[in-house]
């Protein structure tokens, strides 16, 4: 099997994965997921793609991922494995389209208007 590389989005975050063939081993920014993501959720969510099509021990993922917070990032991830494990199987899509890890959150932060203290919130009336 060939390298699979896909790319996954999440607010401001982009991150590139590389699935090869392997023992389960899961590297981002060329550190152990363990030690990148520190909460239990957050490594939940980067193998959640793997743990639902029942390939968490068959590939070795490499991934570099820059940009938002460590949350948007872990998402990010999720979504590129999500499509990664289509690729490998495309019967892996009837399993991960239900639970909405195909889909790309279009959410992203509303910019700050001119005028305006931030994107909603005005600065202070005074009426006299």
């Amino acid at each position: 099997m060939e390298v699979i590389h896909k790319i996954g989005r999440r607010k401001t975050a982009v991150a590139r994965v590389y699935v090869s063939q392997g023992s389960g081993n899961i590297t981002v920014n060329k550190k152990d997921v363990q030690d990148y993501f520190s909460t239990g959720t957050l490594q939940y969510k980067v193998r959640q793609p793997l743990n639902m099509t029942g390939n968490g021990e068959s590939f070795d993922i490499k991934v570099n991922v820059y940009g938002g917070g460590i949350t948007g990032q872990a998402e990010a991830i999720r979504l590129a494995l999500s499509r990664a494990m289509v690729e490998v199987d495309a019967e892996n899509r009837g399993t991960l389209k239900p639970e909405g890890l195909l889909t790309r959150d279009p959410r992203m932060v509303e910019r700050k208007k001119f005028g305006q203290k931030k994107a909603r919130k005005k600065f202070q009336f005074s009426k006299r």
